[in-house]
């Protein structure tokens, strides 16, 4: 491929974020690294300029065309920043114009923010950790094995690492993506844009121990438990049962675990498991028992192909095809507006064990996983484990942690060992 002249159209999944932001919004993760010394700017700024070349798909800025925006390789890459007060300070769109991601530090942690429609957070932790490899080698002259998500920089980009792979893999029938409006959480907002992050840190294996204990996955497990502290909330603010709405979390699915692809892109589905509080009360075994049976039989490969072909079928309509850009984004946005983020109280992604080269074990202490808070949802959750140790991350833009309080407090009933760490104001 030509490095030089690179452009891209956005995968499937990419297409609604530009068109779904707003002035102050627009959708962001982030995923970092807690090294085991203090990080050199430098020699971090210089690791990121040869680790961009190996992925002219990331290293891209997001441009207008008459019927679509797109990506396009570009050479003004971010200049490494020190991190601010809080992870996904915003930023405006025309930044993302220029480049779609940027780069911080501080003390002795790297974090890389991604636009969504770059890639997933599966992607993500790709470049992150070719990143580091990258910055281990300049900085001790330690060479890091390519292998666990780590590329070698001195390779050119293969070719299925741009595939857009939901337009492979669609289904010929699609399924219908019509759902109920869950329960809304809500609070008083942050003044200034402040985010708020709380992470509990957990051994892995004692979390793990009671998950099976119920003999349910530990996703299962611990959405069963949100929804459990959903239900308690929505309970005390909206006493009507008749009245209260569905307790629905969104599930991102890696769609690499159902089709081959060595995509960097965007290539998830999402599931909302839940109940609905409105048909009684709920113990949590029933709860566990409706997420794991929800979660097993929504998340199969005919399942995920058919939730594929209703949204490449969408994209595929000559009338939409042929639509201009600025009727085409009034249209999304109206869609995103009105569905988007009313089918699932809030998200919860859980990226699982990350693995890198044994190499570079000594060199980096935790990873963690942190998603943007919606447009109108003020609390999402990002989890992943490492090195023995499950890192959660809440993040809200309001002021109210209850529902961070509820979920840790159950963990810990259970008998579950936490630390917990938070970035909130004095």
């Amino acid at each position: 491929m030509d490095k030089k002249h690179l452009w891209l159209k956005l995968d499937n999944a990419a297409k609604i974020y530009p068109a779904a932001k707003r002035r102050t919004w627009v959708n962001l993760f982030r995923l970092s690294a807690t090294m085991s010394e203090t990080v050199d700017p430098e020699i971090l700024k210089s690791a990121l300029k040869i680790t961009a070349k190996r992925f002219p798909y990331i290293s891209v800025a997001v441009k207008r065309g008459l019927f679509w925006y797109y990506l396009e390789e570009t050479d003004l890459l971010p200049e490494p920043k020190k991190d601010g007060p809080y992870p996904l300070m915003k930023v405006k769109f025309r930044e993302i114009r220029k480049c779609a991601f940027r780069v911080l530090y501080y003390d002795n942690r790297i974090a890389v923010e991604f636009f969504h429609s770059l890639t997933d957070g599966n992607g993500g932790l790709v470049f992150l950790k070719t990143l580091i490899a990258e910055y281990i080698l300049q900085k001790y002259g330690k060479n890091i094995e390519c292998t666990n998500g780590v590329l070698s920089r001195t390779e050119s980009p293969d070719i299925s690492e741009i595939e857009d792979s939901f337009l492979k893999y669609s289904g010929e029938i699609s399924k219908s993506r019509s759902e109920p409006t869950a329960f809304k959480l809500s609070g008083t907002k942050e003044e200034n844009g402040f985010i708020n992050l709380i992470t509990g840190i957990i051994p892995a294996e004692e979390i793990l121990t009671q998950a099976k204990k119920y003999g349910v996955s530990l996703t299962v497990f611990l959405v069963s438990i949100m929804i459990e502290c959903i239900i308690e909330m929505q309970n005390k603010k909206i006493q009507k049962r008749k009245k209260q709405r569905p307790v629905k979390i969104l599930v991102p699915v890696n769609l690499r675990k159902f089709f081959p692809s060595k995509s960097l892109r965007n290539f998830v589905m999402f599931v909302t498991p839940g109940v609905d509080p409105r048909l009684g009360d709920w113990s949590f075994e029933e709860i566990l028992n409706t997420v794991h049976h929800q979660m097993g039989t929504g998340i199969t490969a005919k399942e995920m192909a058919g939730r594929i072909a209703a949204n490449v079928n969408a994209e595929k309509m000559l009338l939409l095809k042929i639509m201009p850009l600025f009727i085409k984004n009034l249209a999304m946005k109206a869609v995103y507006n009105m569905v988007g983020e009313k089918k699932s109280c809030l998200a919860f992604s859980n990226l699982g064990v990350v693995e890198v080269p044994k190499e570079m074990i000594g060199f980096i202490k935790r990873f963690d996983f942190i998603l943007g808070v919606q447009a109108t949802t003020p609390c999402n959750c990002g989890v992943l484990s490492y090195n023995g140790n499950l890192y959660i991350n809440f993040i809200r833009d309001i002021k109210e942690s209850e529902l961070e309080r509820k979920f840790f407090t159950r963990l810990r009933k259970l008998g579950i060992h936490i630390k917990i760490e938070s970035n909130q104001k004095e």
